[in-house]
């Protein structure tokens, strides 16, 4: 993710994306997860000092060499550094076998499909089918995906994906009457169904979940026109993205030091961050300026989109779209609003951070644009992916055996790409295959971001893991409410362990920067986001409509809330307006909340788990084998969490500011010894 704003990565919201098996859609992309770049975390809390014993690492790095195949082809890297594909197929001829078979299971579809709400056999026959679909679909598409994200170049790669992808479709379409039917069937039918046939038992919670929606799905020929708009669905979405990636001439600027600079997003991403400030200033200020010049093309497409989402809502007959967003996984929109509310209410540990900022970068005054500048001088420290195995192992010692053996099947089995190549996809995410494994995307360079992101895509992994192990299919697949918790608790307890061990406060000084920075752009600024999206919808929903103009005066005034511009602690700079503009993620249909919320999770599970006793580790590891086997609010309250009271983000907020408060010991110190 983005220091500031979101861009979008190969798939970014496959799993948002990916379709309920009960409600007919195929599974395109389980357990997907696609990480732009990693959000460093941490929190105070007791250490258990047994369990937390001390390494001897940032040394031994300093004298070897991190491999680099970066210029080197796919087939150049040596197996060990590569992820064991053949674990889901053998060879080529296997995945060609079983695409043969898939083909002949769609075939008996229609078939069985007859009469199947008939009796409670045949109605096992066709959900039992559409998991072996949907099980040969995963691996299908696994095996092709992964290959083709190593080695993005080949072009028979891409036209098996093309392939498989086309056959996922036909799938999806045959199935369209299953919800319709199950409503007709009633309750009371399905109850009987589910006594006398007890192999359906394991799709209790899905009919239950359709049952409970019944006022909201339509009968079969309804249903069928309404998702042929699936045709032009992601139209505004595409435009959106091709215009600012593709279209939008990038603007061109001239350095400090005379460098003239074509600023196209990737140079933007760069040079936003430089030390020079003028130079940061000029980055900032040309690329937001060149960007406004499409702001009313944007606003259509925007509008458009939320028009689309007001569409959906009002077809399926929900009050709203937030409602309508949220009813899937029977979340209230009180814990959006609450989340609003709350973060509000608690933007002084945010600003007491701006400020020590503002010190560390020897400023008067601080400006958005100095938020991308690294507060502390460049840290050159080396992590050797062994020593990297090490650490996170130690990190993550206290959950136990089990968590323990996971991660070392993960290193020893081969489930992990470690290293970039020529032709491989930039970037880190973790993909799980039921029945074979998790595997782990990476580019693994040394640096703490590359030990971070490694602790962050294990997390994925684990929680993957433990659900495929602990769940049937038809439950193994947890929603993207809870999809980013695992991952970010393996970084809180990597840094609090790093902080622990780690004898230079300079490197202390630079995580605490590190993980407070990620934290503003987790917490804080996907609420800024989330709010803004909130009105957004408000807006469509009465009848008006989404200009410029209004996007713009509603994102600036929204965004100086957030960071003190009227308390003189952040200036927000009038040329920020267009920011919306370039977050792909309002798109996505309330989707960034969860950004917060689930950092939030992340930090009071955290705090159970390390203050807490054996209680408390087995409700963690409980979550992580629920899989998708219940709503996620449930699932987290099982583990000592209740999303829906105020206690987890007042907690967090107070954790947040208690490391601001770490963070300025250390500041002072540093100082006092010459050191900054």
């Amino acid at each position: 993710m983005s220091r500031f704003f979101f861009f979008r990565m190969t798939n970014q919201n496959a799993e948002q994306k990916s379709q309920d098996l009960i409600n007919c859609y195929l599974c395109l992309h389980k357990h997907f997860h696609y990480i732009s770049i990693t959000m460093t975390q941490i929190f105070k809390f007791k250490l258990i000092a047994m369990m937390m014993t001390s390494l001897p690492f940032l040394s031994a790095a300093q004298d070897k060499e991190i491999p680099d195949f970066s210029s080197k082809d796919r087939k150049e890297v040596p197996l060990e550094y590569t992820w064991k594909i053949e674990d889901i197929y053998s060879s080529l001829d296997g995945w060609k076998k079983d695409k043969d078979a898939y083909d002949a299971l769609i075939e008996k579809i229609d078939a069985t499909a007859k009469g199947w709400t008939t009796s409670p056999q045949k109605m096992l026959a066709l959900f039992d089918l559409q998991i072996e679909l949907s099980k040969k679909g995963t691996l299908l598409y696994s095996y092709i995906s992964h290959q083709k994200n190593t080695d993005m170049g080949n072009a028979a790669l891409q036209s098996m994906m093309g392939e498989i992808q086309s056959k996922f479709v036909k799938v999806g379409t045959k199935f369209s009457f299953m919800s319709p039917d199950i409503l007709a069937l009633g309750s009371a039918k399905v109850a009987e169904y589910l006594k006398a046939e007890p192999k359906l038992q394991v799709y209790k919670f899905k009919l239950d979940n359709i049952l409970r929606k019944e006022q909201h799905i339509l009968p079969d020929e309804q249903q069928k026109i309404v998702s042929l708009t699936g045709l032009f669905g992601e139209s505004f979405d595409d435009a959106s993205m091709m215009l600012n990636n593709l279209e939008i001439p990038p603007a061109e600027i001239t350095l400090k030091n005379g460098e003239k600079v074509v600023l196209n997003t990737s140079n933007y991403v760069k040079l936003r961050s430089v030390k020079e400030r003028e130079d940061r200033k000029l980055v900032v200020k040309a690329f937001m300026e060149n960007q406004k010049k499409f702001e009313k093309t944007h606003a259509i497409l925007l509008n458009s989109e939320i028009k689309k989402h007001l569409f959906n809502s009002q077809v399926y007959k929900y009050p709203d779209c937030l409602s309508a967003k949220l009813h899937d996984n029977d979340i209230s929109p009180d814990v959006y609003n609450n989340l609003i509310k709350l973060t509000k209410e608690n933007l002084a540990p945010l600003h007491r951070f701006l400020n020590l900022k503002k010190k560390l970068l020897k400023l008067d005054k601080l400006h958005t644009y100095d938020l991308f500048a690294s507060a502390v001088p460049s840290i050159e420290k080396k992590f050797l992916y062994d020593d990297a195995k090490k650490i996170i192992t130690e990190s993550l010692l206290i959950l136990g055996k089990d968590y323990t053996e996971g991660l070392n099947k993960a290193f020893s089995q081969r489930w992990i790409d470690i290293y970039p190549n020529r032709g491989k996809e930039s970037g880190a995410y973790s993909g799980g295959v039921y029945g074979v494994h998790p595997y782990i995307k990476m580019n693994y360079n040394g640096k703490y971001d590359a030990l971070s992101t490694l602790t962050h895509e294990l997390g994925h992994a684990m929680h993957t893991y433990f659900s495929d192990k602990n769940q049937n299919f038809i439950n193994t697949r947890y929603p993207t409410f809870l999809a980013e918790i695992a991952s970010t608790f393996n970084e809180n307890m990597l840094v609090q362990y790093m902080l622990k061990n780690e004898k230079d406060d300079l490197f202390k000084l630079y995580l605490l920067d590190n993980y407070l920075e990620q934290i503003r752009a987790t917490l804080y600024h996907q609420t800024f986001f989330a709010e803004f999206e909130l009105a957004m919808h408000k807006k469509v929903e009465e009848g008006q409509t989404l200009t410029a103009e209004w996007l713009n005066e509603n994102y600036l005034n929204t965004m100086k809330t957030y960071y003190g511009h009227d308390k003189q602690v952040c200036e927000v700079s009038d040329y920020s307006q267009c920011g919306w503009s370039l977050i792909p993620h309002f798109y996505y249909n309330f989707y960034v909340f969860q950004y917060s919320t689930g950092i939030i999770a992340s930090l009071a599970l955290c705090d159970r788990v390390l203050n807490g006793g054996q209680k408390e580790k087995e409700q963690y590891m409980g979550m992580l084998k629920a899989g998708g086997s219940d709503f996620p609010i449930t699932i987290l309250q099982k583990a000592g969490v209740d999303m829906t009271k105020q206690d987890p983000y007042l907690a967090a907020f107070k954790q947040f500011d208690a490391l601001v408060g770490e963070m300025e010991k250390v500041y002072q110190k540093l100082q006092k010894e010459g050191k900054l």
